[in-house]
């Protein structure tokens, strides 16, 4: 094992022990989704508060295996502050890394590239994308 993978998976376990932005609120301002995945027991709700066309909060509860909390969880420290428009750009490359199609790679996915390696276990994809694909819902 390389020393990346030894450091991504540092990260996503990190993420997944000591999840960020986690925890609901009580506020209608707030667009929510949540998304379960039956067949692994993933369940994901974001919660996006969007201002003047900027995304002010994110808050998250998910509940699963690691890739998905962690994945929820860095999902929320990137996309807080960007516009609707970057987020969903990031959103559109995060998904197309991870099921391994063709992405911008000039568009800077942060600490979301830990989860490349995903491509190569068709069984993680699902969990590595189902908050992202939560968080797009949000924005439209």
């Amino acid at each position: 094992m390389s020393n990346l993978d030894n450091l991504y998976r540092e990260i996503i376990m990190e993420h997944y022990k000591n999840p960020r932005n986690h925890g609901l609120v009580d506020n209608s301002d707030y667009k929510s989704n949540r998304i379960k995945n039956p067949s692994c027991g993933d369940d994901i709700t974001i919660q996006t508060l969007v201002e003047d066309g900027k995304i002010k909060d994110i808050k998250q509860e998910a509940t699963g295996c690691s890739i998905s909390v962690a994945s929820a969880s860095v999902l929320t420290e990137i996309m807080i502050g960007k516009t609707v428009e970057e987020a969903k750009e990031i959103v559109n490359a995060y998904l197309n890394m991870v099921t391994d199609k063709e992405y911008n790679q000039t568009i800077d996915l942060e600490e979301a590239s830990v989860f490349s390696g995903v491509k190569k276990f068709p069984a993680r994809i699902k969990c590595a994308s189902i908050a992202w694909v939560a968080f797009k819902d949000t924005l439209e």
